[in-house]
């Protein structure tokens, strides 16, 4: 059971950090449907700062480049979405499925060109599954073991829920995701609001990006992308209904269904029952379009999501 709260605290951390993201675009006024994309953006760019610092290199200075490189791939992923639907009005459901095509393809291109590269024909990934478990940073609470990430997760958390409701920029950024022509009038920078919007929701989902390899995961190959944790992730955000708050707990719940395909194994009376470990695979996904059928009629997301902002539209 202890393992299982582990991996627990692990999936939460990356699903709350990810579904908090794209709250932030959401709220803002831009569905962002790229998240998983993004989350495989940051985590390449995390992934290979992990393997290219030498030997040596301090815990602190390897945790800060990590996570800057990470929330720096996400902001600039998220630009493509920004950027298409803001400035193009482009169909904002089309541009998040096209960025989550081109990351898994993109990082799958670069990995290779970066194998190649390699005088000595390191395979990248097989470096990258021998330096996570060293530079994963865990830490021990009696028996408990913990990954420093989940610390960093709880922190921006804590950050995002306070931003959220007691600063006048996400106050502006909700008005925009609610009444934009209403905002306009009164002097409030619609396009500016949900580009900041859609950069948060970058920058959040590419560290989420970098906590799912790096501590979620114990091995992991860039032409499997994160495994459609990015949509779990917008499961959990509608489950909470756009609330941070409410974010954290369905991604606890959320994350307890995950955990189960890693270490069911390891519970006693779920590994002697006559089920398959496929069942436990799927769990989270059969679980995440269940609690959608049921709880989306009283799902109450943001009005002006999802359409195109007219500075001319009364």
């Amino acid at each position: 059971m202890i393992l299982l709260l582990q991996y627990t605290l692990i999936f939460s951390a990356v699903l709350i950090l990810v579904a908090l993201g794209g709250m932030f675009s959401e709220r803002s006024g831009i569905i962002n449907l790229g998240l998983e994309g993004i989350m495989v953006f940051g985590a390449m760019s995390g992934a290979i700062v992990m393997v290219l610092l030498p030997a040596g290199t301090s815990k602190f200075t390897i945790v800060f480049l990590t996570f800057l490189a990470s929330a720096a791939a996400g902001m600039i992923s998220s630009l493509l979405i920004a950027v298409a639907c803001i400035n193009f009005n482009a169909d904002q459901t089309l541009i998040g499925t096209a960025v989550n095509m081109l990351a898994t393809a993109a990082a799958t291109v670069i990995i290779k060109a970066f194998n190649t590269s390699r005088s000595n024909g390191t395979d990248f990934s097989a470096k990258l599954d021998y330096v996570m478990p060293q530079k994963a940073f865990i830490f021990n609470i009696g028996s408990l073991q913990l990954s420093w990430f989940v610390v960093v997760a709880l922190v921006l958390l804590v950050i995002a829920t306070v931003f959220f409701y007691k600063t006048k920029l996400a106050l502006r950024m909700r008005a925009c995701g609610e009444y934009p022509q209403a905002a306009n009038s009164v002097g409030i920078n619609v396009y500016a609001m949900r580009y900041c919007g859609v950069l948060m929701s970058g920058f959040l989902a590419g560290i989420g990006g970098i906590i799912y390899i790096a501590a979620a995961n114990s091995t992991w190959h860039f032409d499997y992308g994160v495994a459609g944790a990015g949509f779990l992730a917008l499961a959990v955000m509608i489950f909470g209904q756009w609330k941070p708050e409410r974010i954290a707990g369905a991604a606890i719940l959320f994350a307890v269904f995950r955990s189960l395909s890693n270490v069911y194994m390891g519970i006693d009376f779920l590994h002697t029952l006559p089920i398959s470990g496929t069942v436990y695979n799927i769990m989270p996904y059969v679980i995440s379009l269940l609690v959608l059928a049921f709880t989306s009629g009283n799902s109450r997301a943001p009005k002006a999501e999802g359409i195109p902002y007219d500075k001319g539209q009364r």
